[in-house]
């Protein structure tokens, strides 16, 4: 392959460059270089190596072309790294809005402890103490999210030729059910609530804007004013069928919300105002910790952390008898699975108002007279 040349503005370095075409990135820089004129002995040994390391680079790319049309690949053409692959995978495949992709390559490197491990390391034992490392670590259905997602990078390496066949493929990924039951906010406590005082209107404002949208906590702290378009937010959750993003109507309480903070944001620019977050929260423990004091305070004795905003979202909107599609759409899912395994009343509102519907039997009067 022709290598082509361009010399830097000093004059003193010479740059290489593949050449593939004469088309827009079809010139990238191979990242070697050499001095126009060696001054002295470390120089002169730069230039030699730099055109060895050229050569090299040369004859991968020749195997590379003969390879075409046939089942081998280049041993240059693998990682030796793995978490490099993992890497990259996750760089081109994360969409935005979506963290279990990038978090599950932090988990994996938390439970590797170190910065490098060879494919060939990864083994089906492995993969079975890399999942139980998650279910010891997480509840609910985040170590299952994980799991699937580390399993679909070994499915991609395997593709790749890694792998004859995934050592994750015999290891199933698994949800762990949490042994505490989330609470709901129901109506009379969201009365409650906003009838309560509470020292941090920051918190406060943006957990109802959550219970009156379905936000998350990742989605509302990074909130930001390009997202609102007059009575609608648009979020960062891009739907898989159409790629676009998902849109919220909002509700008259969480317009309100906005409208009140975006008055206080008198004497910015416009410019300003889109580049600025909504809110300005504390961490996600000292959010919590408020929000516990503020319930305790509305004399709400629920253990109430922010999810609970979301899953109470769902199940009010359940008790209207709003359809599961609509419900799972507005919470950013793409099929109705969630809604109906997570996003639900796990326990009657009303036990007495339930088992009222059952029809009297004729014997009632019997009974009241003994």
């Amino acid at each position: 392959m022709n290598f082509l040349k361009r010399m830097s503005k000093k004059g003193d370095k010479i740059t290489f460059y593949y050449d593939y075409g004469r088309q827009k990135g079809q010139r990238p820089s191979t990242g070697i270089w050499i001095y126009t004129k060696p001054k002295d002995p470390a120089e002169k040994k730069h230039n030699q190596e730099a055109i060895s390391l050229l050569k090299v680079k040369d004859s991968q790319l020749t195997i590379e072309r003969q390879a075409i049309g046939s089942a081998y690949i280049p041993n240059h053409k693998f990682k030796g790294n793995f978490l490099d692959y993992y890497a990259e995978y996750v760089k081109n495949h994360t969409r935005e809005g979506n963290r279990h992709l990038s978090n599950s390559l932090v988990q994996f490197k938390s439970f590797l402890k170190k910065n490098f491990i060879s494919p060939v390391d990864i083994t089906e034992e492995l993969c079975k103490r890399f999942r139980r490392y998650l279910l010891d670590k997480y509840h609910g259905e985040t170590p299952s999210d994980y799991f699937t997602r580390f399993k679909w990078v070994l499915a991609a390496a395997t593709s790749d030729k890694y792998y004859l066949s995934s050592p994750a493929e015999k290891v199933s990924a698994k949800s762990n059910p949490s042994t505490r039951l989330k609470e709901i906010i129901e109506v009379e406590d969201y009365l409650a609530l906003l009838a309560t005082p509470i020292l941090n209107w920051e918190v406060q404002e943006a957990f109802i804007l959550c219970c009156y949208t379905g936000l998350r906590w990742c989605d509302v702290v990074t909130l930001s004013w390009d997202q609102i378009k007059g009575d609608t937010l648009v979020t960062r959750i891009i739907q898989q069928k159409t790629g676009q993003p998902i849109t919220l109507t909002l509700h008259p309480i969480a317009k309100a919300i906005l409208v009140k903070r975006r008055n206080q944001l008198q004497g910015l620019s416009d410019a300003e105002k889109f580049t600025r977050k909504v809110f300005q929260l504390p961490g996600a423990n000292g959010a919590n910790k408020i929000l516990s004091q503020w319930m305790k305070a509305a004399g709400i004795m629920k253990h109430i952390t922010w999810s609970c905003a979301r899953l109470s979202f769902s199940i009010l909107l359940k008790d209207k008898l709003v359809d599961d599609p609509t419900i799972a759409y507005l919470l950013g899912h793409t099929t109705t699975a969630q809604v109906q395994k997570v996003y639900k009343r796990h326990r009657p509102k009303d036990q007495s108002e339930s088992i009222s519907l059952l029809p009297e039997p004729e014997l009632l009067p019997y009974f009241l007279q003994l």
